[in-house]
């Protein structure tokens, strides 16, 4: 059973700038971000969640007069993995996002206008530092830190960059760095965006938006987030009625990707979608330190990491390149490959499995 708790997003403006990757520097900006339990007395109790690809600070809960809890909702909340009776969890929209934190879509200070593709380009570890500031509103000095997919990264890269604050850090179906595979389903999904007719080099939000583009972006998405197996069990070679002999949509899983497609231009942007798709293609701690090794050798966490059997896009390979870099570093490490039917998705839907090993970790 989810939360029925009822949750507000809260919006903090920072008014210092922040030098990013590329070059180029924010003035100010906006963290959206909620919160589900209590901080205890000496704020050591705290845990940030982070959150994947089109994710966003809403992880718990529900919004008020919302159908749909958070996207971890199982995960979160009294007895759960990460247990609010225990601990104060954390979560908050990317920076480049459009659900609160400063991103394309928001106003360019500078011109009323949203900034479009004038936004800097940013990447994983500015995302981190933007979390950094929020960690330090809240007067956080000790944190764990968790989350799946590109939350992993993230994660990951608390441990690198900030190995001061960063008690337990839990890696969830996520990689040091994106396989040239990967890389190459994120182009297609950026092409399509790019070269909709409704795209206007990135300013169309008082027009039509590119929703065709983001639409066929997503439906790459979500090919790579099922396997084969879960993709054959759900729809197997099964047409939605009978075959037209046209080339409108014929199969099942056809269906299934046009629907994903249209839900998700409802709500999120575009101009977005190229930018965390291209903050993903840039991490690479490995080639940023020269090795993980060195990436990772004045982390003093403890790590839990966790791979499922059939997830070709983050491969458990890549988990345990991660893991075998921490046990040469003697650092403290936890590894587990769950067995599970449901690709890179399962970080989102086996909570039961991922529930027994979270609790055991944190000593719960």
């Amino acid at each position: 059973m989810g939360n029925t708790k009822i949750v507000e997003t809260k919006i903090l403006k920072i008014n210092e700038p922040i030098k990013l990757q590329c070059g180029k520097t924010l003035e100010e900006y906006e963290i959206a971000y909620e919160t589900y339990g209590k901080l205890n007395e000496d704020k050591s109790n705290a845990i940030l969640v982070l959150h994947a690809l089109t994710g966003d600070a809403h992880a718990a809960y529900y919004h008020k007069n919302a159908t749909k809890p958070g996207w971890w909702d199982d995960m979160i909340g009294e007895n759960k993995a990460f247990d609010t009776n225990k601990f104060f969890i954390i979560s908050s929209n990317v920076l480049g996002g459009c659900k609160g934190t400063t991103g394309p879509s928001s106003i360019n200070k500078e011109t009323k206008k949203p900034w479009a593709l004038d936004f800097p380009v940013i990447t994983i570890e500015d995302m981190v530092n933007v979390q950094k500031k929020l960690i330090d509103y809240l007067g956080i000095k000790k944190i764990i830190v968790a989350g799946g997919s590109m939350g992993g990264m993230q994660a990951l890269e608390w441990s690198i960059a900030y190995p001061e604050y960063v008690k337990s850090t839990i890696l969830i179906a996520t990689s040091a760095r994106l396989n040239a595979q990967a890389i190459a389903f994120n182009a297609v999904a950026r092409n399509a965006i790019l070269k909709d007719a409704n795209f206007n080099n990135g300013n169309y939000y008082d027009s039509k938006h590119p929703e065709n583009g983001l639409a066929i972006a997503r439906m790459v998405g979500h090919i790579t987030y099922l396997c084969q197996e879960a993709m054959y069990k759900k729809f197997g070679r099964e047409f939605k009625e009978k075959p037209s002999f046209d080339f409108g949509v014929d199969f099942q899983v056809e269906s299934y990707l046009e629907h994903q497609g249209k839900i998700f231009v409802d709500r999120f942007d575009a101009n977005s979608y190229l930018y965390i798709t291209k903050a993903l293609d840039y991490y690479d701690p490995i080639k940023t330190h020269g090795s993980l090794e060195n990436a990772l050798k004045e982390s003093k966490s403890n790590f839990l990491i966790i791979s499922f059997s059939t997830d070709w896009l983050f491969t458990t390979e890549q988990s345990k390149q991660i893991v075998r870099t921490l046990i040469k570093l003697n650092k403290n490490v936890s590894f587990v490959e769950l067995e599970s039917k449901c690709g890179h998705d399962a970080f989102l839907l086996e909570f039961e499995k991922q529930t027994k090993i979270i609790k055991s970790f944190l000593g719960v």
